[in-house]
C-alpha cells in the first residue's frame, strides 16, 4: 500500500482509556519549544499547504480506523498549535461515545454537543468553552446519547458546521474511529478535510484497506495521513515516546 511521504516525527497517545480519564497530554502547550511541539507545528504546515491544492480547509475531521491509535491527543494538540499562531480555533469533541476533551482541558460542566442537538431551542453560544489559550475554544460532547450518529447526522448539526465555520479560522473535529461506527462517516461529507490517524505497528493492513473504501464511498476530502510510531522509544528529557508523520494524497490499495 503507497501511503506515506514527506513524513516527519512527532509523537505517541497512550491507551483510549487512558486518555478518557486522564484527558490527552498537551506537549504542545506545556512544552511549546520541545522537539515534539515543533513536530506538532511541522504538521500543522503540511495541513496547510495541503489546503492550498484543495481549497480553503476550515472545518477538519481527524479520526482512525480503530482505537487508540492517537487520534484525540493529535487532534487536541493540533488545536493548540493553530491556537498558537493566532489562529481562532474551535475544538469540537464529536466522539459522543468516548469523549475527552472536557478532561483534557480540565472542564467540569457537562453540558455540550450533545444537549445542543437533543434541544431545539438550545443556543449554541452556550456550548461553547474557553480555555486557558486566548484564542482557542472547544465544545464538549455533553451527557453520552442513545443515538449518536443520528445526532451527527441530523440537519441541526448541519447548521451548526456551517455557523461555526464562520465564526473561526479552524474548526478542528474529534470523532470515533472509523471502523467501529458510522459516526465518522455522517460527518465527513460536510467537512473541508479529513485526516487519518495510522498507528505503526497497531493498524493493520486489513483495517487500512477498508477504512480506504469508507473513504472513497464517502467521497471523503482526505488531506493525507498522520502516522503514529508507537515503537518509539520513550524521551527521558519529556516522558512522551512520539513518533508521528504526516503524509499527503490518497489511500492505494492492491
Amino acid at each position: 500500500m503507497a501511503l506515506f511521504k514527506k513524513q516527519s516525527k512527532i509523537g505517541r497517545d497512550g491507551l483510549s482509556a487512558e486518555t478518557m480519564t486522564k484527558g490527552a497530554r498537551l506537549i504542545a502547550a506545556a512544552q511549546p519549544k520541545n522537539p515534539v511541539s515543533e513536530q506538532f507545528r511541522t504538521l500543522r504546515t503540511n495541513i496547510d499547504f495541503a489546503s492550498v491544492a484543495k481549497g480553503d480547509v476550515k472545518t477538519l475531521l481527524i479520526s482512525s480506523a480503530l482505537p487508540s491509535e492517537g487520534k484525540s491527543t493529535i487532534t487536541s494538540n493540533l488545536a493548540v498549535v493553530y491556537a498558537q499562531q493566532g489562529k481562532k480555533v474551535l475544538l469540537v469533541d464529536a466522539d459522543l461515545r468516548r469523549p475527552t476533551v472536557a478532561v483534557t482541558f480540565g472542564i467540569n460542566d457537562n453540558h455540550g454537543l450533545t444537549n445542543y442537538l437533543a434541544d431545539a431551542n438550545s443556543d449554541a453560544q452556550a456550548i461553547i468553552h474557553t480555555t486557558n489559550m486566548a484564542t482557542l475554544d472547544v465544545i464538549t460532547s455533553g451527557p453520552v446519547p442513545p443515538n449518536p450518529a443520528e445526532l451527527l447526522g441530523s440537519g441541526r448539526m448541519t447548521a451548526l458546521i456551517s455557523a461555526l465555520r464562520n465564526k473561526y479560522d479552524i474548526v478542528i473535529f474529534d470523532v470515533p474511529p472509523f471502523l467501529m461506527v458510522t459516526d465518522a462517516q455522517v460527518l465527513m461529507s460536510k467537512m473541508d478535510g479529513v485526516a487519518v490517524v495510522v498507528s505503526g505497528g497497531k493498524t493493520t493492513k486489513g483495517a487500512l484497506q477498508r477504512t480506504s473504501e469508507i473513504l472513497k464511498i464517502s467521497e471523503a476530502p482526505v488531506l493525507g495521513f498522520v502516522y503514529n510510531d508507537q515503537n518509539q522509544k520513550k524521551s527521558s528529557s519529556s516522558g512522551y515516546g512520539y513518533g508521528y508523520g504526516y503524509g499527503y494524497g490518497e489511500t492505494k490499495s492492491k
